[in-house]
C-alpha cells in the first residue's frame, strides 16, 4: 500500500508494508487487554480522580514537595503511607508520649483516643484532648493492673448514647426501663479509668455495704456510664466480652434508690438492671476502678 508523502514541497510515494490479519488482532487484543486491565484497577479504586487530584493539591499547599512525596514511595511497607491514613482516620490526633508508654504497657487492655474516634465516632475537642493528654497513673500501677484492668479513655456518652450507636450490633439486651432515667442519660466526663476486667473477689452475695467493705484502699466503683463504656468500646476494639456469666454492681442509682448493675454480656447483649443494694444477690458482684494517684 503507498500513500503521498508531501515533505519538503516533494511529492514522493511511500510504500507502507501491509500488516497482516494476524498482526492486526494481535494489537487489537493487546489494546484490548490494556483496557481492560485499566477498566479492572479503576473499579478497585476507593477514590476518584477528582479527589486525588484534590487530595494532591491540599497536600501541595501545606508544604509537600516532590522530595516529599518520593519518601512517601520509598517507605518501607509502605508505612508512610499508612501513618498519613490513620492521622487522617484520627482526625489529625497524635498521641502523646503518656498515652504512647502506656499503649505500650496496657497491650489489649487499652482502650484509647484512637478507639474511642473509631469505635464510637467521637470527635474529640481540644478541651477533652487537654484533660486526656495525660495518664493519671503512675507506670508502676499500669505495670500491676495490665493483665487485670482496661485503662480506657471516657468520653461524655451517656448510655443511650452509646446503645444509639452499636444499635445495629445488637450488644444491647433488649430491655427499655432506664430510657426516662437521669443515670441513663448522665454523660459523665472526658477521663482516664483504669476499670478492672473481673468483679472484686468474692464479692458476689453480699449487699451494698458488704462489697464496699471488700474494695481496696485504692479502689472506688464506678458509675453505670463508665461501665457500660468500658464494656462495649472493649468488646469493639478486641472482640472480648467481660462479665459474660454474672453482674457488677455500679455507683449509680435509679429513681428509685436502686442500684445500677450491668452484666450478662452474652450473645443477647449487655444487661443493664436494678437491684436494691441491701439484698445479696448470688449474680451480682461489684465492680471496681483504681482512684487517681
Amino acid at each position: 500500500m503507498s500513500v503521498l508523502d508531501a515533505s519538503n514541497g516533494f511529492q514522493t510515494a511511500r510504500l507502507i508494508p501491509r500488516q497482516s490479519p494476524a498482526r492486526r488482532i494481535g494489537q487489537s487484543t493487546e489494546r484490548w487487554c490494556a483496557m481492560t486491565t485499566m477498566v479492572s484497577q479503576a473499579d478497585e479504586r476507593t477514590i476518584s480522580v477528582h479527589q486525588e487530584h484534590e487530595v494532591l493539591k491540599k497536600l501541595e499547599a501545606a508544604g509537600l514537595t516532590g522530595d516529599l512525596a518520593q519518601k512517601v514511595v520509598d517507605s518501607k511497607d509502605n508505612d508512610l503511607g499508612k501513618k498519613v491514613v490513620r492521622l487522617i482516620q484520627n482526625g489529625g490526633f497524635e498521641p502523646t508520649t503518656s498515652q504512647k508508654c502506656a499503649r505500650e504497657i496496657m497491650g489489649k487492655n487499652f482502650f484509647g483516643v484512637e478507639e474511642a474516634i473509631k469505635h464510637f465516632g467521637v470527635n474529640p475537642s481540644r478541651q477533652q484532648l487537654a484533660a486526656l493528654s495525660e495518664i493519671p497513673f503512675s507506670e508502676a500501677v499500669l505495670e500491676q493492673c495490665k493483665s487485670t484492668h482496661v485503662l480506657v479513655a471516657v468520653f461524655p456518652l451517656s448510655i443511650l448514647d452509646i446503645r444509639g450507636k452499636v444499635q445495629d450490633k445488637s450488644l444491647f439486651y433488649k430491655r427499655d426501663w432506664c430510657n426516662k432515667e437521669a443515670f441513663a442519660k448522665d454523660h459523665g466526663e472526658a477521663i482516664w479509668q483504669l476499670v478492672r476486667k473481673t468483679p472484686v473477689d468474692d464479692s458476689t452475695s453480699k449487699n451494698w455495704q458488704e462489697q464496699q467493705a471488700l474494695l481496696d484502699k485504692d479502689d472506688e466503683t464506678p458509675s453505670a456510664q463508665v461501665m457500660v463504656y468500658t464494656i462495649i468500646g472493649h468488646f469493639l476494639a478486641i472482640g472480648e466480652r467481660l462479665f459474660e456469666k454474672l453482674n457488677v454492681r455500679t455507683s449509680s442509682v435509679d429513681s428509685d434508690g436502686f442500684h445500677v448493675y450491668v452484666g450478662y454480656f452474652d450473645a443477647e447483649g449487655l444487661y443493664v438492671g436494678n437491684r436494691w443494694g441491701n439484698v445479696r444477690y448470688g449474680l451480682i458482684g461489684v465492680s471496681a476502678a483504681r482512684k487517681f494517684e
